[in-house]
């Protein structure tokens, strides 16, 4: 079968062509289906942000290895024992990427995100994926195959939500309208966020964060963002600020629009090399800032497929690219110029 694979590492944005990494299409072997897996004909798998930076091989994964994560397409073939949930062959469908053990002392310990027993690499830009059948979600009627296939995202902004413990009537801030920021936006409003500000360079981003529920959308480069701030808080700062760009040119100056006893959640993926000073008396001691991260999306897609359909996705499945197309999709991708990708992995499924 056709999979998108990385098959030489680098960055997509060098400008030394001989450094730069590459994807391509390879011929691989379709995966065996185990008594309790799901065979899944893959529509659409959407191109997420943290993809170039596994181009870039920050995990270290021998190549060539697979890309893709946010999935939707068919189930064509059952395991034996895959009865659990009621899939039939013809369902359409989407899912969690990630299969948890369920028997190592953090999947034990409900926390799943650090679960020992993860397999390495995904490759759901392909044209089958075989998942368990724990991982695997039918789709409502009312969402599209294109939409599906951003379930795994809409998880993340729902994780976003989980780790926050909002409280309605909290100012919120979110630095980056990107995919994540754009949807994680839309879930802090359904929890009751006011002053619901993203900061976002791109002048079109802003136009869809306005859209989608933001009170204010600022652009960085062109104001001062801690000024801004204060004027949209009354000088408080944010009781709540998500960072979903991972630009570490950005990251620091958030611990400065964060109101005391606020919350900075850093929610994106960050070079592995890149560090932040931090000055603990001011912010942590003084003005008792809770500073943290998260990893994944333990728990969160049964509610995230409640949601799905009321998130607003049409602009986030516009831009389509064929499996046969991975140089060019990646391309649009590093362009900035789309709010997001999708891959179509087979064409006769795609409209079901």
């Amino acid at each position: 079968m056709k999979s998108i694979s990385v098959v030489k590492v680098g960055s997509l944005r060098d400008p030394d062509e001989s450094k730069r990494g590459k994807v391509a299409v390879r011929d691989v072997p379709v995966p065996e289906v185990g008594d309790e897996d799901v065979k899944i004909k893959v529509a659409y798998c959407a191109i997420c942000g943290s993809d170039p930076h596994l181009v870039e091989n920050i995990f270290g994964w021998e190549i060539p290895f697979g890309l893709g994560h946010e999935v939707s397409g068919v189930v064509v073939e059952l395991g034996k024992k895959a009865t659990m949930k009621g899939l039939k062959v013809g369902d359409r469908v989407a899912g969690n990427f990630l299969h948890f053990c369920g028997r190592c002392y953090y999947c034990l310990n409900g926390q799943q995100q650090f679960c020992e027993g993860i397999p390495e690499g995904n490759s759901g830009m392909s044209e089958y994926v075989v998942w368990h059948e724990s991982q695997v979600y039918k789709l409502p009627d009312d969402v599209s195959l294109k939409e599906g296939c951003l379930l795994e995202p809409t998880a993340i902004a729902v994780r976003i939500a989980d780790k926050l413990s909002m409280k309605v009537g909290q100012r919120v801030a979110i630095n980056g309208g990107g995919p994540i920021g754009l949807l994680t936006l839309q879930v802090l409003k359904m929890n009751g966020a006011t002053s619901l500000t993203v900061f976002e360079p791109v002048a079109e981003r802003r136009e869809m964060a306005l859209e989608y529920g933001a009170d204010y959308a600022i652009d960085p480069i062109a104001n001062d963002v801690v000024e801004e701030s204060k004027k949209i808080t009354d000088g408080r700062g944010f009781d709540v600020v998500v960072d979903a760009s991972g630009a570490v040119k950005a990251v620091k100056s958030l611990l400065d629009i964060t109101a005391k006893g606020g919350q900075l959640l850093y929610a994106a993926m960050y070079p592995n090399d890149f560090e932040m000073p931090l000055n603990l008396n001011k912010y942590l001691y003084l003005n008792e800032i809770t500073v943290t991260g998260f990893f994944v999306a333990p728990y969160a897609f049964p509610r995230s497929l409640q949601l799905l359909p009321k998130m607003k996705l049409d602009k986030f499945t516009n831009k389509v690219f064929t499996i046969d197309q991975p140089e060019e999709a990646f391309a649009a991708q590093i362009s900035g110029k789309y709010p997001k990708i999708l891959i179509q992995c087979n064409e006769d499924i795609a409209n079901l």
